[in-house]
């Protein structure tokens, strides 16, 4: 029954990122009727291509796609919509001071070959590192297609959980059991990769600095974390999970742009009737007697629905969509201490010819373009970066992962003209001297001088920049603490801990109100499984 001045819905979807989208897509498949409130003009929250300046659309955010599940490809006919992954080939690259280089990719024989330049023994030993970590992701990956389990013996007054759940999750416990044990000789590597540091593993396996800074790169970007820090190494497993590129770890461009998969998910939800509102930001969450009952938008518009799912982080979710008197205790409690620690950056920029590297020189786009460009050529130097950032101090010598996304997909920038896209650790959150909006411009001039010494030509080429400091991340996309995964990816914010004990299937202590984004499992990346793992819960429960 609709109440005066307001609409009814049978879900309403908080937030238009790609996980939203994915929730409302799902739902209305099933016949609900869904409604999306994003509060930018644009959808897909930092899964967007936006056009800076004339002619460029940029992806300002997440930058290029793996993680994302085929499933949901396929489920919800995201290429009839237009979404098409470029992939890349050559797929990294990394410039050294000596003036060596290491190139590597898909291409056969060719990781081989590179490797070799710097050491025959890790050459010999990288194909046997790549397929533990493609076991290993192999088991994992079903753990992603389903709502994590709730195992933990927790007092019954936290949440009271029926039987059906109990078996379920015992099943999926069961599972993963099985799984473990179908590695067999591998489970002890497996542990390590789960729970270690990245540093230890990588030393122990290689002798060559370039090869190990080249993987090491993986396992802090969008962390706070250092490579010598315990769970690192699970972000090294993270990398070769997914398949969107088409092979398994393959990552790929979005043609287009990245917002070009939130626009085809955006053309799914249409087609299956789903309302989308833009710019109407949500003020507060409306409940009665324990269940949802709606939301209410920073106008004083009302729109009730018995289902509300947020995409939006547990911050925004549960500290400032609800009162505190809403919520048990014990469970406010443990979404304060949610870590969102956060040290990325993101700099765009429009460049009239790419960079020209002293070790590789080329004219116009080559092949070392296509992939991810790392500057940090040692264990060392990535271990300072983030020595740095311990003390509230951008990096003195800052860790880049650069993309050229322009050397696949020419539709994205003005003939002739690229787009390069600058992810930078180490940047802080919480500085200890000045702020993020005197400092930022200052810091990425750091970071262009750093490419600059590896890529003369650069500084001269700038025809326009865009610098997102945490701060912004934080404002513009509504990332609590500027992090990208809503929420640190760190062993006790994962799985079965993720958001929080207790509550790690998508529901929450207000019957009818679900987490659908990156807040909860499997956590941050542009996979969509968040999205879809809650829509079948919220089905589940009617």
């Amino acid at each position: 029954m609709r109440a005066s001045g307001s609409t009814a819905f049978d879900a309403i979807v908080i937030g238009g990122g790609h996980n939203g989208l994915v929730t409302a897509a799902y739902l209305a498949r099933a016949g609900k009727r869904v409604a999306v409130f994003e509060r930018r003009q644009v959808l897909g929250g930092a899964c967007v291509t936006e056009e800076l300046w004339p002619g460029y659309k940029v992806s300002t955010a997440a930058y290029v796609v793996s993680l994302f599940l085929p499933e949901i490809t396929r489920e919800l006919r995201l290429a009839h919509y237009g979404f098409k992954v470029l992939p890349r080939s050559p797929s990294s690259f990394t410039p050294l001071p000596d003036g060596r280089s290491l190139l590597m990719g898909p291409e056969p024989g060719l990781n081989q070959r590179e490797v070799a330049k710097f050491s025959q023994r890790d050459a010999e030993a990288l194909p046997n590192y790549e397929a533990l970590l493609e076991r290993v992701a192999k088991t994992l990956e079903p753990l992603l297609m389903q709502a994590a389990p709730d195992p933990l013996p927790l007092p019954g007054e936290w949440r009271k959980i029926g039987v059906a759940k109990r078996l379920r999750d015992a099943g999926k416990m069961w599972a993963l059991y099985r799984a473990m044990a179908d590695l067999g000789a591998d489970l002890p590597a497996a542990i390590e990769l789960l729970t270690a540091a990245a540093r230890p593993i990588l030393e122990r396996t290689f002798e060559s600095e370039a090869l190990r800074a080249t993987l090491a790169t993986d396992a802090v970007i969008g962390s706070s974390t250092s490579i010598s820090a315990p769970g690192s190494a699970y972000v090294l497993l993270h990398h070769v999970m997914g398949e969107a590129g088409g092979a398994r770890g393959v990552w790929g461009y979005v043609a287009g742009g990245m917002g070009a998969l939130s626009t085809a998910i955006e053309r799914a939800c249409l087609d299956l009737g789903v309302e989308i509102f833009r710019e109407a930001p949500v003020s507060r969450i409306t409940s009665r007697s324990g269940r949802a009952t709606g939301i209410v938008l920073a106008d004083g518009r009302t729109f009730d629905a018995p289902v509300v799912a947020s995409s939006v982080d547990c911050r925004w979710t549960f500290e400032r969509f609800l009162q505190p008197g809403d919520l048990p205790g014990e469970f406010l409690d443990a979404v304060r201490k949610i870590d969102y620690a956060s040290a990325s950056m993101k700099i765009n920029v429009a460049l009239a010819e790419p960079p020209n590297f002293t070790c590789l020189p080329s004219s116009g786009v080559a092949p070392h373009h296509r992939g991810t460009m790392h500057i940090g050529p040692t264990l060392d130097y990535i271990e300072r970066a983030g020595d740095d950032a311990k003390y509230g101090r951008p990096s003195a010598e800052p860790l880049l992962e650069i993309t050229l996304p322009t050397s696949v997909d020419d539709s994205i920038a003005p003939l002739g003209k690229h787009i390069l896209s600058m992810f930078v650790q180490y940047a802080p959150y919480k500085l200890a001297e000045g702020t993020w909006d005197t400092v930022k411009e200052s810091f990425a001039d750091r970071c262009i001088a750093k490419l600059a010494e590896y890529a003369p030509n650069v500084p001269g080429a700038v025809l326009h920049r865009q610098v997102l400091s945490p701060l912004d991340l934080e404002r513009v996309y509504g990332l609590t603490g500027g992090n990208i995964f809503q929420g640190a990816m760190n062993a006790n914010q994962l799985f079965c801990f993720r958001p929080v004990a207790g509550w790690a299937d998508h529901r929450t202590p207000i019957a009818g109100l679900y987490l659908c984004g990156a807040a909860s499992h499997p956590g941050g990346g542009v996979i969509g499984a968040c999205g879809k793992n809650a829509a079948a819960e919220i089905l589940r429960d009617g």
